[in-house]
């Protein structure tokens, strides 16, 4: 099995430096990665990605990340990603990194994703040039990720996840209010990923939403905002041979 660690939505800032680094320390014994689902600064600043960086600097295992909504508030997504990078975080838009684990290629692809909404609730490219630009935003996000999982398949990855900031299916909203989820995710990441397959997809995003859901491909879909697993990280089980079921494991709470 292949221990996927995973979560959202930690919203870092000065005032928070080392608050989940002795849960992240622990992750040597409880997982083989760990992956960082966006919105992991408060406002998108260098200071705040700073803060992050430091504490995922040097773990045990590798860090793969996308950024999400807050990540990109002050205009300086290219900052925010580089103190990440500097800081060991594997940051991915539009493409993937595969990694040895224990003997296995697991591939991770990733995009921040965008909103739209959902079959038969979902914006389309008509009318109004925003209109148009809001959903091709949202379409290049999902293209991206589709394109990301297909080369990693190519590449020989054993197993894939895919991971998103926006949700792609409704499941994992149920909670937040119905007027919000056109801003929550999209029904296209749910197409790329089914379009080219994933063994999990892992997303943030909606804080009042659910942890369980699943695409109409079947592929399994994990809300890991930090206020719906309510803890440092969960941890999901990936089996090479198809056999296992990825079920969240108790990790560690912010804290511990």
């Amino acid at each position: 099995m292949i221990r996927v660690a995973a979560v959202g939505d930690i919203h870092l800032g000065p005032g928070s430096a080392g608050t989940l680094r002795p849960a992240f320390d622990t992750l040597g014994g409880c997982a083989d990665l760990l992956l960082l689902a966006g919105d992991l600064t408060r406002h998108g600043t260098r200071e705040e990605a700073r803060v992050v960086a430091a504490e995922v600097a040097g773990l045990a295992v590798p860090v793969v990340a996308v950024l999400g909504n807050h990540d990109y508030q002050s205009d300086q997504p290219d900052v925010v990603t580089a103190e990440l990078v500097a800081g060991g975080v594997h940051v991915l838009e539009g493409d993937g990194v595969m990694l040895g684990v224990r003997g296995v290629t697991v591939g991770v692809a990733g995009t921040k994703g965008f909103g739209g909404g959902f079959a038969g609730r979902s914006a389309t490219e008509f009318g109004e040039p925003e209109m148009k630009a809001f959903i091709r935003y949202s379409r290049t996000c999902a293209e991206g990720l589709g394109r990301a999982l297909g080369e990693l398949r190519a590449g020989g990855s054993t197993l894939r996840v895919a991971l998103t900031h926006f949700s792609p299916v409704p499941d994992t909203l149920a909670g937040e209010p119905p007027e919000i989820y056109p801003f929550l995710g999209s029904y296209l990441l749910a197409e790329a990923i089914d379009g080219a397959g994933a063994d999990l997809a892992v997303h943030g995003h909606a804080h009042l939403g659910t942890e369980h859901g699943m695409t109409a491909g079947g592929v399994r879909v994990r809300n890991v905002a930090m206020p719906v697993i309510d803890r440092a990280f969960a941890v999901y089980h990936l089996s090479p041979d198809g056999g296992g079921v990825p079920e969240g494991q108790p990790g560690s709470r912010v804290g511990t």
